[in-house]
């Protein structure tokens, strides 16, 4: 009756887990300290099952990983194999033999039973665990997949494009290091100190494949499109090896990368002198750097009052990552269309990257611009997205967001470029001061006197 509740209680617990780190400690519990090694037929590895799947070979001690690796060809066939500290035991999927687990102390008699019984039952849950984690990376795939196609619908601008990419790519191969080269120049992240990388992207051209170092931690995966190299991708890890499934996704999004960014420079030709942004329908940053020129210049001129004001979504980022950059897109465009209703006929308004727009004011003092601020902030705060035509996976209908806000008064020694740097500095104390706010220029250079 004893081993039967202990079979039942394993049984129980074994069943509310759902990670290879959790299945090691419900087995400690049972059978003292332990490790499960797996092996891995694209890599022809043995991999360490509870620490992100490790290679033997990475954990640093060579002659431990020989061992080890001599033990388990000595599995074949069998149910366990003893050397003088520890004992294997085989994992078995039918007659395959694939891992086995290492008990540091030796086993009583009645343990070893209890464990030639509940074998199955370890093994049976350690593929569930595998299978559903290789099934939940070929989602990841497919997402990241549709969400990179579906970026070049609604966006145009390259320095926008490009951190998505490496964003989805970054969380696809989270146990990796990013980079994306453009021209052999490093665009995201900001920076990379591996001298190798650039020696490496150096041997790319427009035929070429991917690279792989003989470690096989890094990976060069160049941008191809309509016969032009444009870049490329890169991975590197100092613990995890590229697979041969790894690789084939990463070539696929390195494909699908490349038409987005390339469909991106051609939009960026055709769209350099147009005037509007795609998506929220304001001025582009272009337009609208000519439009606040013209301005300040008619302001200079005529001694007329100015003022300029600069507005960043809270948070944007997490609601990209939360529910997806298609509904980020639609927040963006829910939230220009609330702002462009609150605003006169004559004012400007400019999405100047990103979640970040800039209104001008023409004919506007200071503290009817300080009431045009409260007013969209209010406006925002008060107003809903329905997301759940985008995205259906997740249990909130309606979200809600804010706004910070910097506001600057043009003066005569203003030119266009600093009036919005001071607009700029302005949003930027909103957002330190706990964003949702908004904070005027002249304030924040009088406090600092």
């Amino acid at each position: 009756m004893q081993i039967l509740n202990k079979i039942q209680d394993l049984s129980e617990k074994l069943n509310h887990i759902t990670t290879a780190p959790g299945i090691v400690r419900i087995l400690e519990d049972f059978f003292s300290s332990l490790s499960i090694y797996i092996y891995d037929p694209s890599s022809e590895s043995l991999r360490n099952f509870s620490k992100s799947w490790i290679s033997v070979e990475e954990g640093g001690n060579r002659e431990k990983a020989k061992h080890l690796y001599k033990v388990f060809s000595n599995l074949s066939g069998k149910a366990y194999v003893c050397d003088e500290e520890s004992l294997f035991y085989a994992l078995y999927k039918g007659n395959q033999l694939i891992g086995m687990i290492r008990f540091e102390n030796k086993l009583e008699q009645d343990t070893f039973e209890f464990l030639n019984i509940v074998s199955y039952m370890i093994s049976l849950k350690i593929q569930n665990v595998i299978l559903t984690e290789r099934m939940q990376k070929s989602i990841d795939f497919h997402d990241a997949m549709k969400n990179i196609a579906k970026i070049i619908e609604t966006q145009y601008e390259r320095s926008y494009i490009i951190p998505i990419i490496g964003e989805m790519i970054d969380k696809f191969v989270s146990d990796h290091l990013i980079y994306i080269f453009i021209n052999n120049r490093l665009v995201w992240p900001n920076s990379c100190k591996d001298k190798k990388i650039f020696e490496l992207i150096k041997c790319l051209n427009n035929k070429s494949e991917y690279i792989l170092t003989q470690d096989r931690k890094t990976g060069v995966f160049p941008l191809t499109s309509e016969n032009k190299l444009l870049g490329c991708i890169v991975t590197k890890s100092t613990d995890s090896v590229l697979g041969e499934k790894d690789i084939n996704y990463l070539e696929q999004l390195t494909n699908q990368a490349a038409t987005t960014i390339n469909r991106a420079n051609v939009y960026a030709e055709i769209l350099k002198h147009a005037t509007l942004d795609a998506l929220t329908g304001f001025y582009n940053r272009r337009q609208l750097e000519e439009r606040i020129k013209q301005e300040v210049s008619s302001a200079k001129r005529q001694k007329r009052n100015l003022c300029v004001i600069m507005i960043d979504i809270d948070y944007f980022k997490n609601i990209n990552d939360t529910y997806g950059h298609a509904v980020g897109d639609l927040v963006l465009k829910h939230i220009s269309g609330v702002i462009k209703r609150k605003l006169r006929d004559y004012d400007i308004a400019g999405r100047y990257g990103g979640e970040e727009f800039a209104i001008i004011l023409p004919f506007t003092k200071i503290e009817e611009a300080k009431m045009v601020a409260q007013r969209l902030k209010q406006a925002v705060e008060n107003t809903k997205t329905d997301i759940s035509k985008i995205n259906t996976n997740v249990k909130e209908k309606n979200i809600n967001v804010t706004i910070s806000i910097g506001i600057c008064e043009y003066s005569s020694d203003d030119n266009a470029k600093t009036v919005l740097q001071k607009a700029d500095k302005a949003l930027y104390m909103a957002k330190e001061n706990g964003r949702n706010r908004v904070e005027v220029y002249e304030t924040i250079s009088t406090s600092l006197l």
